[in-house]
């Protein structure tokens, strides 16, 4: 199939990119930003830019929809809006315009209310940042848009935090705190996440262009989920040091309280902090989801969690290699 991937520069993209690649298919990337995996793949555009989209997607077969403002600290917050909910806007207006009737949409599990108890995807929504909010809104816009099209397929994937090799997201970061013996918990480590390798996730992403006309809706992790406490032991495991807790805590009220100071201090500043009082909520919440969808659906896992977390310590900690390209945080 002839594909477009928009948000095909970053951290999933570059990797379903190469994965499309490998099973056969054509791949174009849109994206603001040059591709260093891909750089021949590329056409620069924005999805605010609704004659640059419709031009990318003509004469395609399916739309790959990742391009989105994901940072939880996204200024002005109108960029939320403007990019998660008018891009999705653009595209299917594009997809109208150039006939083009198969879309994969990567949403997030931040539509569902931290500490859920492991929705399923009947839950009703209820997002707890702005970033859950605008992807909400671009699902209500693929839905409206598949609901005049009998012919055509709409997948939604609402993935949970993503990680693997190169990315620099929350969990490379707490991963890198650990290997240089720097991590300091908040709360008790009890509380539960969902996590998703990226090695699992574009496979599956993949797997969905031969799907049939219809919307599907789908929660996507790796189980089993971990607490915060057992994530900390595979880290140590897998680079070599045993089973350690952290041995340093702070209790939540006092973790949360820094979180607001350095709101407070981010406002003041103008600058971006990695601490935050919703980074604080989120690391000490449960944000588990449940996917028996996927797995009712029958699809197969290339690796187990455990696997994955492995292959990223591996390649960000123990291998020494740090050539290849970077990309932020992705997901949930």
């Amino acid at each position: 199939m002839k594909v477009l991937v928009t948000g095909g520069s970053g951290f999933i993209g570059t990797r379903l990119v190469s994965e499309l690649i490998e099973a056969g298919h054509e791949a174009t990337i849109f994206d603001k930003a040059p591709s260093h995996r891909h750089p021949s793949l590329v056409v620069r555009g924005d999805v605010r830019n609704p004659e640059q989209l419709t031009e990318a997607v003509r004469g395609k077969d399916a739309v790959f929809h990742l391009a989105a403002e994901h940072r939880d600290d996204v200024t002005p917050v109108s960029l939320y809006e403007e990019v998660n909910v008018g891009g999705a806007a653009n595209l299917t207006k594009a997809m109208n315009q150039t006939g083009c009737r198969r879309l994969i949409f990567t949403s997030t599990v931040a539509v569902y209310p931290l500490n859920a108890s492991n929705p399923t995807e009947d839950r009703e929504p209820r997002p707890f940042n702005r970033y859950g909010e605008s992807k909400l809104g671009a699902e209500k816009v693929f839905r409206e848009w598949i609901a005049n099209r009998p012919d055509a397929s709409l997948t939604i994937l609402r993935p949970c935090v993503v990680f693997g090799e190169r990315n620099r997201g929350n969990v490379y970061n707490l991963l890198h705190q650990i290997s240089r013996g720097r991590f300091v918990m908040v709360g008790n480590g009890r509380n539960r996440k969902s996590m998703a390798y990226v090695g699992n996730i574009a496979p599956f992403l993949i797997s969905r262009l031969a799907a049939g006309p219809g919307a599907y809706l789908f929660n996507y992790a790796d189980k089993p989920d971990l607490t915060t406490n057992e994530l900390i032991e595979a880290a140590h495991r897998s680079l070599g040091n045993g089973s350690v807790l952290a041995q340093f805590r702070i209790p939540y009220p006092i973790g949360l309280l820094g979180g607001y100071v350095f709101d407070v201090m981010a406002k003041v500043t103008g600058k971006k902090y990695p601490v935050s009082s919703i980074r604080i909520r989120k690391f000490c919440a449960d944000t588990t989801v449940s996917t028996d969808r996927i797995e009712k659906a029958g699809f197969r896992r290339p690796y187990t969690l455990a696997e994955g977390i492995a292959r990223m310590i591996r390649s960000e900690f123990l291998s020494g290699d740090q050539s290849a390209p970077l990309f932020e945080s992705a997901g949930g």
